[in-house]
């Protein structure tokens, strides 16, 4: 569980309780390396999410735990089929590489919310 935007932050601000993997690794700096931590997608939904899941908030119906890698990956990328069943079989792989570059999958967390780790 992470507390975001928790202790001292500004007035106005809202603190929200997200549940994740105990395993996950901590949030990254904005702009490192994606490590998988899930904070992003735990809290809102990316553009091509809301378009398929009709959501704003999240967390995001795609958001997947890999047990193998002990982090958060996105089940869009991982397998649209199973979040667009008309797409065809070969159509999977341009989808994959279609909603990477939509999502800026590779280009650095741009997650800006501060956490805090509970017990």
């Amino acid at each position: 569980m992470r507390n975001l935007s928790g202790r001292d932050s500004l007035p106005g601000m809202a603190e929200q309780i997200i549940h994740l993997h105990q395993a996950a690794p901590a949030k990254p700096a904005e702009g490192a390396v994606c490590n998988g931590c899930g904070v992003c997608c735990a809290l809102d939904t990316c553009p091509v999410g809301r378009l398929r899941f009709l959501q704003i908030k999240g967390p995001c119906p795609a958001l997947a735990w890999s047990d193998e890698t002990q982090r958060y990956h996105c089940g869009l990328l991982l397998d649209p089929g199973a979040y667009f069943p008309y797409l065809p079989a070969g159509g999977k792989k341009l989808a994959s590489r279609l909603l990477a570059r939509w999502i800026s999958a590779g280009s650095g967390c741009d997650c800006s919310a501060e956490t805090l780790a509970e017990s």
